[in-house]
C-alpha cells in the first residue's frame, strides 16, 4: 500500500489547528466565564488571570494538532489491485473502501494554496451512484500525492474508465 504526500501533514496539521481552536475558544469562553471570573476577581493579577489560559490553549492546540497530523498521515493508505482502489484511513475508527474500476465516472484533481506551496495535488474520484463526500460526489479521496503522481493516477483511471466503454 502507498503512502500520502509528505506534505499531507500539513493539511491534517492545520485542519486539526482549525478545529481545536473552534472548540478551545468556546470552551474557554465558557470555562473564563464560570471558572476564570472567580480567579479574576480574587487575584490582584488580572493580567496574568486572563493570559495563562490563552498561553495554555495555544500550547495545548500545537501539541495535539502535531500529534493528531503525524498519526492521520501515518494511518492513511491507498493501493491500486487489478479490479480496484483501496483506502485505508482512520485513527480510532478505520475505514476501509473499495472502488470498484467499472464504477468510477470522473477523475478530478485539485491544488489548493497550501498544495501548490508545498507541491502536491489531491485525487478525487467519483463513482455512478455515490451521493456524499467532501463537498463533491467522491467516493475515492486520495488527499496528497506528488504533482506527477496524480496525473498518473489520472491516466491509469483514465485507461480503466475507457476500457470499460470500449473506447
Amino acid at each position: 500500500m502507498e503512502k500520502l504526500h509528505p506534505g499531507a501533514k500539513w493539511l491534517f496539521r492545520i485542519k486539526a489547528y482549525f478545529t481545536l481552536v473552534f472548540l478551545s475558544f468556546f470552551l474557554f469562553i465558557w470555562g473564563f466565564s464560570i471558572l476564570g471570573a472567580i480567579f479574576f476577581w480574587e487575584n490582584s493579577g488580572y493580567l496574568s488571570s486572563l493570559l495563562l489560559p490563552i498561553l495554555y490553549v495555544i500550547i495545548f492546540v500545537i501539541v495535539v494538532g502535531e500529534i493528531y497530523a503525524r498519526m492521520a498521515y501515518n494511518r492513511w493508505f491507498y493501493e491500486f489491485t487489478p479490479m480496484n482502489l483501496k483506502i485505508e484511513n482512520g485513527i480510532i475508527w478505520k475505514r476501509y473502501s473499495n472502488v470498484p474500476y467499472e464504477r468510477i465516472q470522473n477523475v478530478d484533481i485539485t491544488r489548493g494554496i497550501i498544495a501548490r506551496i508545498i507541491g502536491f495535488s489531491s485525487v478525487n474520484i467519483q463513482t455512478a451512484g455515490y451521493s456524499s463526500g467532501r463537498g463533491i460526489n467522491v467516493e475515492g479521496y486520495i488527499p496528497a500525492v506528488s504533482v506527477n503522481k496524480a496525473e498518473e493516477i489520472r491516466n491509469f483511471l483514465m485507461k480503466k474508465i475507457g476500457k470499460k466503454q470500449g473506447l
